[in-house]
């Protein structure tokens, strides 16, 4: 496993290899979900690159870049163990150097959601992104169902540009309570991660309604609600039931839908969402573009 820190040595380290790469993105304080990525481009790549870079754009005002977990010895000690070829740690100042001005707007999918509560926060991410992918030209780029918009603008990117890479989009990891993975878990209190659970209670609740032939949205939120309100701790930011393509909010689910919804515990801030629809995507399987 090479680590590499910088565009020119990155590229050099591609250069002496053949074979399509795979990359997972990231910003460390890797957790089993980023492990199985990384896990999963090994199987379908000869080349397997990692990335491990704090974002400053996507980060707005008063968000917590500052603070954000890192802990780069951890995570390369986690990555020797996953088996990435190369591993890329740029510091900001390589990514963003002095005059640097241009940025990606990939317009209505980006609007609604993360990018309402965090304005700007996905112009930083499609960014930051299309940076990754010139300087490490992968063939394919693993990405979680957890951060289900972030896939769907990264997707609009690649379709709008052109970019020759397949967008891999792997099934959330949870807990064994229900709680999805995220480096942000650290953030909660002993109480906070007793109560972070009901997110998933409440989608499970919205998918066994499905199943059971519910289409109202307006039913499913209302039941989502009563099982969120029951969690004093719970703080619901949003709660969305949209298409799956184009995020537009729906009244009646006709085939398929995205459940999505964003609460605060504290001061530690978690997202999860849950594909409503009969074929298997519903049960979490892999999913390419």
């Amino acid at each position: 496993m090479q680590v590499l820190t910088t565009i020119a040595a990155f590229r050099a380290a591609r250069a002496g290899v053949a074979g399509d790469l795979g990359l997972v993105p990231t910003m460390g304080f890797l957790h089993e979900g980023h492990l199985a990525l990384v896990r999963q481009a090994r199987a379908d790549n000869r080349i397997v690159a990692a990335t491990i870079f704090v974002n400053p754009t996507q980060f707005g005002r008063n968000e917590d870049f500052a603070r954000y977990p890192r802990d780069l010895p951890r995570d390369l000690q986690l990555l020797e163990a996953a088996g990435p070829d190369l591993v890329f740690v740029p510091d900001a100042d390589e990514m963003y150097p002095a005059g640097f001005a241009t940025a990606i707007d990939v317009g209505p999918i980006a609007e609604p959601l993360e990018g309402a509560v965090r304005p700007g926060h996905f112009r930083g991410v499609a960014t930051v992104v299309c940076k990754l992918f010139g300087i490490t030209t992968p063939q394919r780029a693993y990405f979680g169902q957890k951060d289900a918009q972030q896939t769907l603008v990264i997707r609009r990117m690649i379709q709008d540009l052109n970019l020759p890479v397949k967008l891999v989009v792997c099934p959330t990891l949870r807990e064994a309570d229900g709680l999805a993975m995220s480096s942000r878990n650290v953030y909660l209190s002993a109480a906070d991660r007793r109560a972070a659970p009901v997110i998933y209670r409440a989608l499970q609740q919205a998918a066994a309604m499905y199943a059971d032939g519910e289409r109202s949205v307006a039913v499913l939120r209302a039941a989502m609600h009563t099982i969120l309100a029951a969690e004093p701790l719970a703080d619901l930011q949003y709660l969305s039931i949209a298409d799956i393509e184009t995020l537009h909010e729906l009244e009646l689910i006709d085939d398929r839908a995205l459940v999505s919804l964003a609460v605060r515990f504290g001061t530690t801030r978690l997202i999860d969402n849950m594909l409503l629809e009969s074929s298997s995507l519903a049960h979490g399987a892999k999913t390419t573009s």
